[in-house]
């Protein structure tokens, strides 16, 4: 669907687009589950057997969409920054995307490490794959260390998201004349 305000030739393609909505979705629902899995208590089946599963393959699906938009990334020609930022909009948004992605990505390696460490993990699975191969040796020190890591990071991603989300808005709708506004871009 085009968006009425922005020409063909300065929207992302077609792939990256539904790749971005797809992974935005994925990354979204993982986090919300992930806070909501930690705050329930440990006796609440459900907890283990259908929460702590789906958000690590989940995880897994949100990393993959991340390396494949990479790489669609560094196939396709993207469309330049429009031409009414400013050079602190220009800089914030280039260190933010970059942010994002390179969290995209150590997020659920964090993830995949925190639960290849835990003693007591049941492993990672992926959908009709089964269980992915732990790559760590079993060390809950270790786990520690990753979990507090995952945590953190997820948290900055989320924060990275809001403020992703928050600028694509502030350009749709409280620049002047619509010479900033990016969300089109991905519509």
């Amino acid at each position: 669907m085009n968006s009425p305000m922005t020409p063909d030739s300065e929207k992302y393609p077609n792939s990256m687009r539904w790749l971005h909505w797809l992974r935005a979705a994925v990354i979204l629902g993982t986090l919300t589950v992930g806070i909501v899995m930690v705050n329930l208590p440990d006796d609440l089946p459900t907890k283990f057997e259908s929460l702590y599963p789906n958000h690590k393959q989940f995880g897994v699906l949100a990393l993959v969409l991340a390396l494949a938009q990479g790489l669609l990334r560094l196939r396709h020609q993207l469309p330049a920054p429009p031409s009414g930022l400013a050079g602190w909009e220009r800089s914030l948004s280039k260190l933010a995307h970059r942010a994002l992605y390179v969290l995209m990505i150590v997020v659920p390696l964090m993830g995949y490490s925190m639960s290849s460490t835990f003693t007591q993990s049941d492993g990672v699975p992926f959908f009709f794959l089964g269980n992915l191969p732990e790559l760590l040796p079993k060390n809950d020190k270790w786990f520690e260390v990753f979990q507090l890591l995952h945590r953190v990071l997820a948290y900055t991603l989320l924060a990275l998201v809001a403020l992703h989300v928050a600028g694509a808005l502030k350009h749709r709708f409280l620049d002047k004349g619509g010479k900033t506004d990016v969300l089109g871009r991905m519509l």
